[in-house]
């Protein structure tokens, strides 16, 4: 296999089987090559070890699953995503989301954390990671909402936060998460479209009330996240959006979603 077949195998070989045990041996093994270099090669794109993205990934569908069914237990929970204790689940469900499981269900998040990540691509001789994460299932909430708009965030500055610490980084996104949460409305809907960009998609055709939520989520900008008792300042870039097309391409909305971003990163 060559490199991007490797990592498209490895991620798919991960999504399959995040409800089994997963040791990153077992995903070297599908990929034909060896731990040593699939490390290596995942490590280089991605940012973390193939354990770190797998915990991540077991814990965004973990929170998925309480969101939508409370009555489950967190023992179930746990069970279902490869944990034979409370304990260890909730130190891996902590690691992630910054409170117990417990803790969770009584105020779950509206938001993906961690999305699955789409393969990789060629850009000239380099391997890149997609840009975009999978959110394919929302498309045809999308279509339901294609005269609404969106409220689009990229966080500034990530790639020294995640220097200073990936956890950091990590802390970095949950709080940006929070504060577009914080200023949602009950059916405003929130996804992550990349490393550091993510959306609100508001139910509302009227762009003053876009705007208000922007000016919101603007005013919490500086605002400190804490590492390990250091302050480290938070802002983020928000633009306010509407899919300018008819019906809505999957493709065309991501561009455009980053292409708002990019608009006021300028």
């Amino acid at each position: 296999m060559n490199k991007i077949e490797i990592l498209t195998t490895a991620l798919e070989y991960i999504e399959t089987n995040l409800s089994s045990e997963i040791k990153t041996e077992d995903v070297a093994g599908a990929c034909y090559c060896s731990k040593a270099a699939l490390e290596k090669l995942f490590r280089c794109l991605n940012h973390m070890s193939v354990h770190d993205y797998v915990i991540r990934r077991r814990m965004t569908l973990a929170a998925r699953m309480m969101r939508h069914n409370p009555e489950v237990s967190v023992l179930d929970v746990a069970l279902a995503y490869g944990y034979s204790t409370n304990e260890s689940f909730s130190r891996a469900f902590k690691k992630v989301w910054e409170c117990n499981p417990s803790e969770f269900k009584e105020n779950p998040r509206h938001f993906e954390l961690f999305p699955r990540r789409y393969p990789p691509t060629m850009k000239g001789d380099a391997i890149v990671m997609a840009k975009n994460v999978d959110i394919s299932e929302l498309y045809e909430f999308f279509k339901t909402r294609k005269n609404c708009y969106f409220v689009c965030c990229d966080i500034e500055h990530l790639v020294p936060i995640n220097e200073i610490s990936h956890k950091a980084g990590d802390m970095a996104i949950l709080e940006s998460l929070r504060r577009m949460e914080a200023e949602a409305g009950a059916e405003d809907v929130i996804f992550r479209i990349g490393g550091d960009e993510f959306v609100l998609l508001t139910d509302s055709e009227d762009a003053a009330y876009a705007e208000s939520i922007a000016e919101r989520i603007r005013a919490n900008n500086g605002k400190p996240i804490v590492f390990e008792g250091k302050e480290i300042p938070l802002r983020l870039h928000i633009a306010v959006t509407k899919y300018s097309s008819g019906n809505i391409r999957y493709k065309d909305l991501f561009e455009q979603l980053h292409n708002a971003i990019q608009e006021v990163k300028k």
